[in-house]
């Protein structure tokens, strides 16, 4: 799907993922919903944040990824980014956030994965990232048939890179090596994807997300063999199709 604008594309997004949301809880008393964190997801989460017909207090909220070695309180963690965005904007039944500031990332990990087997994601909203990444599924890390629900990942500098370019850091000095993800099984296991993909930078790998073979070496390739996803983009994002 494409949009002239970003917040046409947001927009649109936003429409489906909650006629989505009613049409799950016209079958279940409470559903799931994995949201990344990044400016990219900005529309989209504005959008779902502005409707009146989501029945928020039916619905368990997870993200899909976190730095390790952030403090507590950085604005760049993303749970404080879901925070400032929806979290903490609609009145969800549960919040879930991976931690951030663990002492024990590998603990976390093991414990996040028990929620998610307990909770299993319904809806992923995602983006997808300049190297192709989903959530901090980078290339070099990505796993097609990983057996592991939550891992630890180190960035590659494309991503990290991105960050800065995002705005979230001044540069990439200051932008964690590791991050806590869901895997690439994890994301794929949701009843229904929605991939939100706005901007210029992302052009090249919306291009190979399309175009190129489905593999690891653009881990949002995969979504060409996910069904119930859908891809949304502007312009921008688009321009190289």
């Amino acid at each position: 799907n494409i949009y002239n604008s970003r917040q046409d594309m947001g927009g649109a997004a936003a429409k489906d993922i909650i006629e989505t949301i009613m049409m799950l809880l016209n079958k279940k008393s409470e559903i799931n919903i994995v949201f990344a964190a990044a400016p990219s997801q900005n529309d989209v989460l504005k959008s779902l944040c502005e409707s009146s017909f989501v029945l928020w207090d039916r619905i368990n909220a997870f993200h899909m990824d976190e730095y390790i070695g952030l403090p507590e309180k950085t604005k760049q963690s993303f749970g404080n980014f879901l925070d400032e965005h929806i979290f903490k904007i609609v009145n969800f039944k549960s919040v879930n956030y991976i931690n951030h500031f663990t002492q024990d990332p590998e603990t976390e990990c093991v414990r996040y994965s028990e929620l998610l087997k307990n909770y299993h994601p319904d809806i992923v909203v995602m983006g997808i990232g300049e190297n192709g990444h989903i959530a901090f599924n980078d290339p070099p890390v990505a796993d097609f048939r990983d057996k592991k629900i939550v891992k630890i990942v180190k960035l590659d500098d494309i991503c990290r890179n991105q960050q800065v370019n995002d705005g979230c850091f001044k540069n990439i000095d200051q932008v964690p090596t590791h991050a806590i993800t869901l895997t690439v099984p994890a994301l794929m296991s949701a009843e229904y994807v929605f991939c939100i993909v706005p901007c210029t930078s992302k052009a090249k790998a919306v291009k190979e997300t399309l175009y190129g073979s489905i593999d690891e070496h653009c881990p949002a390739s995969v979504l060409r063999i996910k069904e119930n996803a859908k891809l949304y983009l502007d312009e921008k994002s688009s321009a190289l199709l």
